[in-house]
């Protein structure tokens, strides 16, 4: 019984995460495609708002400096490249599609770098991938209903970015103290996008929904995402990343009226069989 509710309450965590990620895209296209704020103001609102309430809540209540040291290097880089990627791509590309994007290239990535660790995956995970990538593919043809190249090409680079991030945040010891120096270190580098902000572009509620996804859906989000990462296999974070892009896809087209191309079905069906794959062989693996 107490290894059941283990379970449960495992369960409802990781789908609380992954709704806080969905809703990451949804806040972010709402925010960027209306022009009620330029994607680097975005960047920089949202990584500023999530350092803000992790240095309140996690630095304050453990007492001890948020920070970034040298080992917080590549986690916090690796968020503000996806941070900025992510804002950029989201002007032209829709809250599913851009998940789409976003998290098979997360997945493929975090493979990638499990494969250097030596962590090989069985043959139905490489598999399962496969016709992920392959979804992946189709979603990004040429054709009329095709995503735009560059906005594409954008996600991937933060979808990868996110990968990086996802692997350096599973191998530290306090995973909510180390997100806390990730978002600052990564606040501090959006200094760099001052540049390329258009003030003008500024509104209220585009500052608020940026704030919000970085205060809330990312940083309390993330927080719990490193520490999913402690109780799953990389190959089950890798795959529940995937469910994602179905919450994203359902919320714009019933909360931003985006539209349900057949492109994006297909896409993303399948994708979503070769979730089915990965997660059965990495349960029969778990079993082995």
């Amino acid at each position: 019984m107490v290894k059941f509710e283990g379970k449960l309450a495992t369960a409802c965590l990781l789908a609380i995460t992954l709704s806080a990620f969905a809703g990451n895209s949804l806040l972010a296209r709402a925010a960027l495609a209306d022009g009620q704020i330029d994607w680097a103001g975005y960047t920089i609102v949202r990584l500023a708002a999530g350092a803000l309430v992790l240095s309140l809540l996690i630095g304050m209540r453990k007492g001890r400096s948020v920070l970034p040291q040298r080992s917080d290097l590549v986690g916090a880089l690796s968020l503000f490249v996806y941070a900025g990627a992510f804002s950029w791509a989201y002007i032209g590309l829709d809250a599913g599609i851009g998940a789409l994007i976003l998290f098979p290239a997360g997945q493929i990535t975090m493979q990638v770098i499990g494969l250097t660790r030596k962590i090989v995956p069985s043959k139905g995970q490489l598999a399962g991938a496969a016709i992920a990538l392959i979804g992946l593919i189709y979603l990004m043809a040429p054709g009329t209903t095709a995503p735009p190249l560059l906005s594409t090409l954008a996600m991937i680079c933060a979808g990868m970015a996110w990968g990086v991030s996802s692997w350096a945040g599973k191998t530290v010891a306090d995973p909510s103290l180390t997100t806390a120096r990730y978002f600052v270190g990564a606040s501090l580098l959006t200094l760099m996008l001052l540049p390329f902000v258009d003030w003008s572009m500024f509104t209220w509620p585009g500052v608020i929904m940026a704030v919000i996804s970085g205060g809330v859906t990312s940083a309390l989000g993330y927080v719990l995402w490193y520490n999913m990462l402690a109780r799953i296999s990389i190959t089950s974070a890798a795959v529940s990343q995937l469910s994602v892009p179905a919450i994203a896809a359902i919320g714009g087209v019933l909360l931003l009226g985006e539209i349900l191309t057949t492109r994006l079905l297909i896409g993303g069906l399948i994708i979503f069989a070769g979730i089915g794959l990965t997660s059965w062989a990495s349960i029969r693996a778990s079993r082995n």
